[in-house]
């Protein structure tokens, strides 16, 4: 009997758990007067070669930033180079979510008129500059010659060429009337998300679990849709046009839940039989206002179903990821550490909405 193509990514991925940061790590992360601090705090870390790598040519915020993006690219691209074949498609497809990210960052940067470095430093590119982050179809020379596009339009239609100029070409009249960037980014959200479903379809009987995953990024997604409609006090027609099709709960359930709440807090006892936790962040939202609490507890929740669940079929595509999972979670949670402690924010408004540490 042959073994499972998923043994040898099982064993790869296995050896990677324990350079995660262990949980006691962010403690004195958290406690760190500065940035300067935080970084000394994890030379001793696998980011430390990163580290002095990134410490060439950047300092502060962007140091670290650089660092933990460039370790963040290397466990991505280890995450595809451990695929078996059958399952490559989907990791690719799951991992074009950085071409989307970038896309969006450029539109919106060329609506703001921000310049090619004040942009370029949310682009992220498998050859690790700036930021390092391994992205789809599309490498930092197409993402720069974007950017130097004079406008959106000349943008979308240098876009056509990598698939996303197609998706965005009927929104560009609308744009041109509207100077509404949302749409054109809704859009590319839309496209990512079928695709990601179609790649993720059954083909060994086990990547139900893969194609959940990727259902529950959608809810989550559309639940945070939802309570900022509500939020705001827009109309149900407005909120499910920018509703995000292929989650576990349907356009039309959403639209019962948005229309009989009168409220955030009315909306958040609906949601709660999907999301039991949710009703964490409602302390928060009473003190300011803020939608933030509810994401975390969406976040975090999530985290904690989906690994539980893709770790019980460790021989599949699973595995893959889970550890995938993991690796944006840990660098979301250092990104909100670094960018927290440079803007002076008070400890106590972060630190709840690490999701790492309570995993």
């Amino acid at each position: 009997m042959s073994s499972s193509p998923y043994a040898s990514p099982l064993g790869r991925i296995k050896a990677q758990l324990p350079q995660f940061l262990p949980k006691d790590a962010y403690l004195p992360l958290l406690g760190a007067p500065d940035v300067g601090e935080i970084a000394k705090l994890l030379e001793p870390t696998t980011y430390g070669p990163y580290l002095g790598q990134a410490a060439t040519t950047y300092r502060g915020v962007d140091l670290v930033a650089v660092a933990v993006n460039r370790y963040f690219v290397q466990r991505n691209r280890m995450g595809l180079e451990v695929a078996p074949f059958a399952g490559r498609p989907v990791v690719q497809a799951y991992l074009r979510r950085w071409d989307i990210q970038n896309v969006g960052a450029i539109l919106a940067a060329k609506v703001q008129g921000r310049t090619l470095t004040e942009a370029e430093t949310f682009l992220v590119s498998p050859r690790e500059l700036p930021a390092g982050l391994l992205a789809g179809s599309m490498v930092l020379d197409d993402f720069r010659l974007l950017t130097q596009a004079p406008s959106v339009e000349a943008v979308v239609q240098g876009l056509l060429k990598f698939g996303y100029g197609a998706v965005l070409l009927p929104m560009v009249e609308e744009f041109q009337r509207t100077k509404d960037i949302f749409p054109l980014l809704s859009a590319l959200d839309r496209y990512y998300y079928a695709q990601l479903l179609e790649a993720a379809r059954f083909f060994q009987g086990d990547e139900w679990t893969v194609r959940r995953f990727v259902q529950t990024e959608i809810d989550l997604r559309n639940q945070l849709l939802l309570l900022k409609g509500r939020d705001a006090g827009l109309p149900p027609e407005v909120v499910l046009g920018r509703f995000l099709d292929g989650g576990e709960v349907g356009r039309a359930a959403a639209q019962d839940l948005y229309s009989t709440a009168r409220d955030v807090p009315d909306l958040v006892q609906a949601l709660e039989s999907r999301s039991p936790r949710l009703s964490d962040g409602l302390e928060r939202y009473r003190g300011d206002r803020s939608l933030v609490g509810f994401e975390a507890a969406l976040t975090r929740s999530r985290a904690v179903d989906q690994l539980r669940q893709l770790r019980s079929y460790p021989l599949s595509l699973s595995v893959i990821f889970a550890f995938l999972l993991l690796a944006e979670l840990e660098r979301n949670d250092l990104q909100r550490i670094v960018f927290a402690r440079a803007y002076g924010v008070p400890r106590d408004q972060f630190e709840p909405l690490l999701i790492s540490p309570s995993l």
